[in-house]
């Protein structure tokens, strides 16, 4: 029986409740579901990115965040 994509589950809470460590999860789980043959090339790979951008949007706000922080000091 060949091997079904897992899809990607949505997290618990909104993404800018996330830890960083779920955030970078959930990154990570989205980036490997879209490199999948199968699911990669699916109509749902636009949602996929979708979140993903979502995702990237919000880790560099942190990073934006966390700099001009450091930055005061």
């Amino acid at each position: 029986m060949p091997a079904r994509p897992v899809p990607v589950a949505q997290p618990r809470h909104p993404l800018h409740a996330l830890t960083t460590f779920e955030l970078r999860d959930y990154r990570r789980h989205l980036e490997h579901a879209l490199e999948d043959k199968v699911i990669g090339n699916a109509p749902v790979a636009a949602q996929l990115r979708e979140s993903l951008a979502g995702v990237l949007a919000e880790e560099e706000s942190r990073a934006r965040v966390q700099q001009a922080n450091g930055a005061r000091r």
